[in-house]
């Protein structure tokens, strides 16, 4: 559940943030006419990434205890882990440019007089955070077993909490930091894809895919079994594993030491940045600014 509300937060709040400044932009100069056509996009976007997710789980139900789920789960974790990694690393180093960068599409897209070219800039841009969404309910789900009711209330909650945030951010404007919440989310993420990964290599050695340092680290089922409550928390959040393989203990703490050190070579080159230089000579820089600040 937690799991799936700090994913649903995550993703809700950087959906929102882009739809408003596209709307926020287009009101500044005066064609709030096309803002149809902003939600012809985000339906559609919706609608591909909702209704793909759902056929996928029905699809891959029909397989449920066989090879072919396995096989699917294990994919689906690798995937995510992949995007939720990239996705991470790219909003950290594009938090205090997505604004101007969105303006400067729009503009493009007006430029071009093409009837749904803002329709399709915001089907492009909501429909990434819908896809990746929906690759990581998929894996959440997949990952809680019979528990995973629970991640889809955590999501809903986490989607009605990413909507209040960003009410917040555009209300408050510059005085929330968009870039050191995203920082921080991104950091509690790469405890999740590093778990999704351990979880792969689980699947990967059952299946037989590979044969080595197949040997336990520990038994600590009798502490925190990892299918109690308090035990599928632990390992939907932090990859929390009972009876970790050597193989899978290896692959989590590398990837976790590799994640955490390129997010702070990401965050140093951001510093030394001229954006950067101009927040800290009192020039407004750390969040993306609400169009027509």
């Amino acid at each position: 559940m937690v799991a799936g509300f700090v994913i649903f937060l995550r993703e809700g709040v950087e959906a929102s943030m882009i739809v408003a400044i596209l709307l926020a932009y287009l009101d500044k100069i005066g064609q709030r006419r096309y803002f149809r056509d902003v939600a012809l996009g985000v339906g559609a976007a919706l609608l591909l990434a909702g209704g793909g997710g759902v056929l996928a789980y029905f699809t891959i139900r029909t397989y449920a205890g066989s090879r072919v789920q396995t096989i699917f789960e294990t994919v689906t974790y690798l995937l995510a882990a992949c995007v939720l990694t990239y996705m991470t690393f790219w909003m950290r180093r594009h938090a205090r440019t997505i604004s101007r960068e969105l303006r400067e599409r729009t503009e493009r897209a007006l430029a071009t007089g093409e009837r749904f070219g803002l329709a399709f800039l915001a089907f492009q841009a909501v429909g990434r955070e819908g896809l990746e969404t929906a690759v990581f309910t998929l894996a959440i789900v997949f990952a809680a077993g019979s528990g995973g009711h629970f991640a889809l209330a955590g999501g809903a909650i986490g989607l009605a909490a990413a909507l209040a945030v960003a009410f917040l951010i555009y209300k408050l404007g510059k005085r929330i930091n968009i870039g050191r919440f995203f920082s921080v989310l991104g950091g509690v993420l790469m405890f999740f894809a590093a778990g999704l990964l351990a979880d792969a290599v689980e699947n990967m050695q059952q299946l037989g895919w590979i044969r080595v340092l197949k040997t336990s680290l520990w038994d600590t089922s009798h502490l925190l079994n990892e299918d109690s409550a308090l035990g599928d928390v632990f390992h939907s959040l932090f990859g929390y594993a009972d009876r970790p393989s050597v193989l899978q203990a290896v692959v989590y703490v590398v990837f976790l030491g590799a994640g955490f050190a390129a997010m702070w070579a990401i965050g140093q080159r951001q510093d030394r940045s001229p954006a950067a230089a101009a927040h800290r000579s009192g020039a407004p820089s750390g969040l993306p600014a609400a169009p027509g600040s």
